[in-house]
């Protein structure tokens, strides 16, 4: 009876390693199958002459396409550059940055624009850098201008009976203090500065695209939010068509013999400890910094 019940609980033992080692080479198989197809995605990427650098979402600071842009430039197998821009804008300083860079690049190794959902503001700034963009016909383009925003609480504070005081050095150096409206002599020095750094923007789209824009690029720079379609009509824009088509069009000008391909431009990951702290540390301190920003606008111009 007992080698019986021992002769059982062994067989169970064998049946769990057998099951065990089925599901062991079930995921062997699935995990090599995953990796050659990856493998076979990087081996065709890593063939392509043409690099794809995204800059996606609010622009607030220039270091990381910037760093991509000139990873770019390096790689000896890329020919051409497309920056595929899904970004509504940002902060005035980063966004010029870029565009400096783009032909600085551009000069050495051709530099195109796709336009995927919106290419606005600022992200219409850095694509107008460009040789030549793509868009499609829904995509919001345009939003040719510059925005500073002010509130003036002071109606509040005295509703909640609070009086604010501030101690400054410099007339102007309060201006926007959201405890007190504007002096017309602050709106008049902001207007000027507003539309100082406005004709920047339209002077920096006429150096590239002067001779494509059709109309008056006054009128067309007043902050309107334009389709793709309509973008192309005014020379906003050169071409229909997705990051695809735009990358096939330059493969085609390229006449390599490789087979069309795309190479996304991807920051490298470190996985040790210290640059996982060090990173997160950073990511902190960027959210410390727009949480400050946000909440003080008067200290940031926006292309957006």
């Amino acid at each position: 009876m007992t080698t019986s019940k021992n002769s059982k609980a062994l067989f169970g033992v064998f049946a769990m390693v057998f099951v065990f080692f089925v599901i062991l080479v079930l995921f062997a198989f699935y995990t090599m199958n995953a990796f050659n197809e990856t493998s076979s995605a990087e081996k065709n990427e890593n063939k392509a002459h043409i690099g794809v650098v995204e800059v996606e979402g609010v622009i607030m600071d220039s270091k990381n396409t910037i760093d991509l842009l000139q990873t770019a430039e390096d790689d000896k197998q890329i020919d051409a550059i497309i920056l595929r821009v899904n970004s509504p804008g940002g902060a005035v300083g980063p966004t010029q940055e870029i565009y400096e860079e783009i032909n600085r690049i551009d000069k050495k190794k051709p530099i195109y624009a796709s336009f995927a959902g919106i290419a606005a503001s600022g992200g219409y700034y850095i694509g107008s850098a460009t040789r030549k963009i793509w868009a499609s016909p829904g995509t919001l383009t345009g939003s040719i201008g510059v925005i500073m925003e002010f509130m003036d609480l002071s109606k509040l504070y005295e509703f909640a009976k609070v009086s604010p005081h501030t101690v400054k050095a410099g007339r102007y150096k309060d201006a926007g203090n959201p405890a007190r409206a504007l002096t017309p002599e602050e709106s008049d020095m902001m207007n000027k500065l507003i539309a100082g750094v406005h004709q920047q923007f339209i002077g920096d789209i006429m150096k590239k695209r002067g001779d494509r824009i059709k109309g008056d690029i006054k009128e067309i720079a007043q902050g309107q939010i334009f389709s793709g379609e309509t973008a192309q009509a005014n020379g906003l824009v050169d071409e229909m068509g997705s990051l695809w088509t735009a990358g096939r069009a330059i493969h085609k000008t390229l006449k390599t013999k490789d087979e069309f391909a795309l190479k996304f431009i991807k920051k490298k990951k470190h996985l040790n400890l210290l640059d996982l702290m060090g990173s997160l540390d950073e990511n902190i301190s960027k959210l410390s910094i727009n949480n400050l920003i946000h909440s003080d606008k008067s200290l940031l111009l926006m292309f957006r």
